[in-house]
């Protein structure tokens, strides 16, 4: 699902990616991607790409990518404030902005409680980009995107989990900072380079449309082959999504031992 095309460049297959993901997950919305740009230039070059004509959260952007299917590129200008933009590196995390004012008293007790939380988000550094675009994996137009962006229910995301998890295992640890989780998602992603998930906040559901039992995972697109990888063998295991409940008075003995029978013979 993925070639080498250089040392630094990686050429994804979406089709087949965007595949693996619907036959093992059930997917409701469509995945898409996330990148930043040094000017703004550069992203409005993407091919039929649309620009705000009001002032947006970065919540409704993502949501256009992922609920319409649209490719739509802002800078600063179109983001409806500090916020939204200090988390993709669009806005100083200055001393103004960790204060926190603006939370005190509306999410925080108080200043003190407001600017711990914004000490506390991941955000990209300020100063190198200018712009950001979102827009359908399948489209190919971020090819490759920074990160993308995978919604889904609890149940959905334990299974990317487990896939990420089939082999090189590691532990994976995620965080929330309350309100503004998309520190914990696009910006931790972006700024470390890993996967992280988190529960979309308030914001996140009042204006970008997030369903009461989605989460959110986003990570860079080198994961996703290893997780449809992943996914793919769990599902020859007879591990699959959804999971068909068993019972809860059932002899769980003879469901379990299905998996795992052959492991309770000693060598």
């Amino acid at each position: 699902m993925r070639k080498e095309t250089s040392v630094t460049t990686e050429a994804y297959d979406w089709d087949a990616i965007i595949g693996g993901l619907n036959q093992y997950l059930r997917l409701r919305s469509i995945p898409i991607g996330m990148k930043l740009f040094e000017s703004a230039a550069e992203m409005e070059a993407i091919p039929k790409i649309r620009r705000p004509k009001v002032k947006h959260t970065t919540d409704q952007i993502v949501a256009q990518a992922r609920q319409l299917g649209w490719t739509v590129g802002i800078t600063m200008e179109d983001l409806v404030g500090a916020q939204c933009g200090a988390v993709i590196g669009l806005h100083p995390q200055n001393e103004e902005w960790l204060s926190g004012h603006r939370m005190a008293g509306v999410w925080f007790k108080t200043q003190e409680d407001a600017s711990l939380h914004q000490h506390a988000m991941d955000c990209v550094p300020f100063g190198r980009y200018s712009a950001m675009a979102v827009a359908p994996l399948a489209s190919g137009r971020l090819d490759p995107p920074d990160i993308c962006l995978l919604y889904g229910t609890p149940g959905q995301m334990i299974f990317m989990i487990n896939g990420l998890q089939w082999s090189g295992y590691k532990k994976m640890a995620f965080t929330s900072v309350g309100e503004s989780a998309c520190a914990d998602s696009w910006g931790k992603a972006l700024k470390t380079g890993e996967p992280a998930l988190t529960i979309p906040c308030y914001a996140e559901r009042r204006y970008g449309g997030v369903a009461d039992d989605e989460l959110l995972m986003a990570l860079p697109p080198r994961y996703l082959p290893k997780m449809v990888d992943g996914l793919a063998a769990l599902s020859k295991n007879g591990l699959r999504y959804p999971v068909p409940p068993y019972g809860i008075q059932g002899d769980a003995g003879a469901g379990l031992a299905v998996s795992y029978s052959d492991k309770d013979k000693k060598p």
